[in-house]
């Protein structure tokens, strides 16, 4: 697959920019990259549209294919599953006329996956752990749907960005299992935490957009940093150059805390050249700053040991 890269001017404007994450940030980001992906291309050639994996209108997937899925079952490929941002109170998996999220999809494809968007209940109506439970619901779909679309149920990988990162964090560490409900982890082979939040402030220092999810609930409770430390599931982390502060804060506090249990530092992508928004809009059209090292890091966990121990 061809490396695609951004002009250097693209890259200057995007660091340029002040790293606050606004709507003119937003809004700015996905303007100068779109024509990118309009010029690369950001559908796969096959999608089916709005899969309900639960009961809210919310509960929706987009799976994305080569086309060529027919009667792959069991010895189908990886399956790449994203979860977008939107500061818990918004986003969504597809947004017509723009490359988010089917971008993400369509990598997934040129990549010999198959790809799964989601998009998840919000904030302030849908609170902690309501994220986490959700992608324990889109992870269910897969497992049990996914053959007929050409993927491996045992061979999920799932990805979160910004508040998606979050809400993976927490069903990877188990906050989906509340109450009676159990979010399964089974099939799942590795995540993607691409510049989310792990360790929730307690009291004045928790902004407003995170008190919409988590409300006051204590640091202790929906804090997920020592349980990814934790985790036995290959992790992979990413850290745009521009992110705001308190998301290297989050890295930071992750390095020790691993060094700390583990003596050994976590796996993180440091998105060079990009801020909060064009990290993973990158995806597509600037490979070598996270889509090519996430990629990597995907075939390598869930590569398929059947076939690499018959040489199949």
């Amino acid at each position: 697959m061809t490396q695609q890269h951004l002009p250097p001017d693209v890259i200057a404007r995007l660091v340029g920019m002040d790293p606050t994450i606004t709507p003119e940030l937003v809004q700015t980001s996905w303007a100068l990259l779109k024509p990118f992906h309009d010029k690369v291309g950001y559908t796969a050639p096959k999608i089916y549209r709005d899969k309900s994996y639960g009961d809210h209108e919310r509960n929706r997937l987009d799976v994305h294919t080569s086309g060529e899925e027919s009667g792959a079952g069991a010895s189908g490929a990886p399956v790449f599953v994203f979860v977008h941002g939107g500061g818990f109170i918004g986003g969504d998996k597809h947004v017509p006329g723009m490359p988010m999220y089917d971008h993400v999809g369509a990598w997934a494809v040129r990549n010999g996956w198959v790809g799964v968007t989601i998009t998840y209940r919000l904030a302030p109506e849908h609170t902690w752990p309501a994220g986490a439970r959700d992608v324990a619901g889109a992870a269910a779909w897969v497992r049990d749907n996914i053959a007929d679309y050409g993927g491996d149920p045992n061979r999920i990988f799932v990805a979160g960005h910004s508040a998606g990162a979050t809400h993976v964090a927490s069903y990877i560490t188990g906050q989906a299992n509340t109450g009676e409900y159990s979010g399964s982890l089974d099939g799942i082979q590795g995540a993607g935490l691409l510049s989310g939040l792990y360790l929730i402030p307690d009291g004045a220092a928790r902004g407003e957009l995170e008190v919409s999810y988590f409300g006051d609930k204590p640091s202790s409770a929906v804090s997920t940093l020592s349980g990814l430390v934790e985790t036995d599931i290959p992790l992979v982390f990413s850290l745009a150059e521009r992110d705001p502060r308190p998301w290297h804060d989050q890295i930071a506090r992750l390095f020790a805390a691993s060094l700390a249990a583990k003596q050994v530092v976590p796996h993180v992508i440091f998105a060079e050249g990009h801020n909060h928004i064009s990290e993973i809009a990158s995806i597509g059209v600037d490979d070598l700053a996270l889509g090519a090292q996430l990629a990597r890091f995907v075939n390598r966990v869930t590569e398929d040991m059947t076939t690499e121990e018959t040489g199949a």
